[in-house]
C-alpha cells in the first residue's frame, strides 16, 4: 500500500481516537484543547489529500 494512503488512513483512526477522547467527561479543558488542535491538522491534511485524488478521478474520467 503506498505511503500516502498508510498516512490517510492512519490520521483517520486517529481523528476517531481523539473524537472518543474529547467526548470523555473526565478530560481536562487543557487536554481537549491540544486533542482539537491536533484534529484540525490532521483533518485539513485529510481534506487535502481527498481533493487530489478527487483531481485524479476527474481527470480519468475525462478521458
Amino acid at each position: 500500500m503506498p505511503k500516502k494512503t498508510n498516512d490517510f488512513e492512519n490520521n483517520v483512526l486517529r481523528l476517531q481516537e481523539i473524537s472518543e477522547k474529547i467526548s470523555m467527561s473526565d478530560i481536562s479543558l487543557e487536554e481537549a484543547s491540544k486533542l482539537y488542535e491536533e484534529g484540525m491538522k490532521l483533518s485539513k491534511m485529510c481534506k487535502k489529500y481527498l481533493e487530489e485524488k478527487e483531481l485524479i478521478i476527474e481527470r480519468i474520467n475525462k478521458n
